[in-house]
């Protein structure tokens, strides 16, 4: 990066009409554009795996915990109805 003296100098150096640098001005259409591809395909795998461990937790764990809970109180309740 440039340094803050040289940047001003540029400045006064150029009168009435600074130059003015955008970042945005320096990349090229192409480099935008896959750049927006670039974040539109993060934002894909991210909801992806958001979805991912949803369906593994929500859909398989919590059930699977709740059916051993049941599973487990109830040979216990049977072993101590027989016992």
């Amino acid at each position: 990066m440039t340094d803050r003296t040289d940047l001003s100098k540029i400045i006064a150096s150029t009168g009435d009409n600074p130059l003015i640098l955008s970042p945005e001005s320096l990349q090229s259409q192409e480099d935008v554009e896959l750049e927006r591809k670039l974040r539109e395909l993060k934002f894909k795998q991210e909801l992806r795996k958001d979805w991912i461990l949803f369906i593994v937790r929500d859909v398989v764990i919590f059930p699977a915990a709740i059916l051993f809970i049941f599973a487990a109180s109830g040979y216990s309740l049977f072993l101590h109805i027989h016992g």
